[in-house]
């Protein structure tokens, strides 16, 4: 799964808070270059130093995301950083097995399978929910 299929970065995965959307931007960047190191039979090394980066900032923008549902009261919240939490805990699975074995076909079946599936999905159907709330919000409160 390339670029082409599915990792570039397009308008329709916009929420309209800018900081969200520049930090899923920053996300599909760093699929891409995982996507790639599975690909290209990188080295052990720049697979590792990508996937322990990819894990961190995800983490750091979960953080950032629910910070931003609390400053908004987003009601969906709760329900929202279970799906972060759930997610976390699969992604520590994968690259737990990356660490007993290493590069492997289950480790490119699993970031393609799994974690690119899951952001990509989360990022259209939940996170838009955010973006959503934010803007009806806003117009009920006349905030520009």
């Amino acid at each position: 799964m390339g670029t082409q299929q599915g990792l570039a970065w397009s308008d329709i995965y916009k929420t309209g808070h800018e900081n969200v959307d520049d930090q899923h931007k920053r996300i599909f960047k760093l699929l891409s270059d995982l996507v790639a190191a599975c690909e290209d039979g990188s080295g052990d090394e720049r697979l590792k130093e990508t996937i322990e980066f990819l894990v961190n900032y995800t983490v750091e923008h979960f953080y950032d995301e629910e910070s931003v549902q609390v400053q908004w009261n987003f009601p969906e919240y709760r329900q929202h950083k279970q799906l972060h939490e759930d997610f976390k805990a699969t992604v520590v699975g994968i690259v737990g097995k990356y660490n007993e074995s290493g590069s492997s076909e289950e480790l490119n079946s699993d970031v393609n399978k799994i974690i690119v599936k899951w952001i990509v999905n989360h990022i259209q159907k939940e996170d838009k929910k955010i973006g959503e709330h934010i803007r009806r919000t806003k117009a009920e409160q006349n905030i520009r």
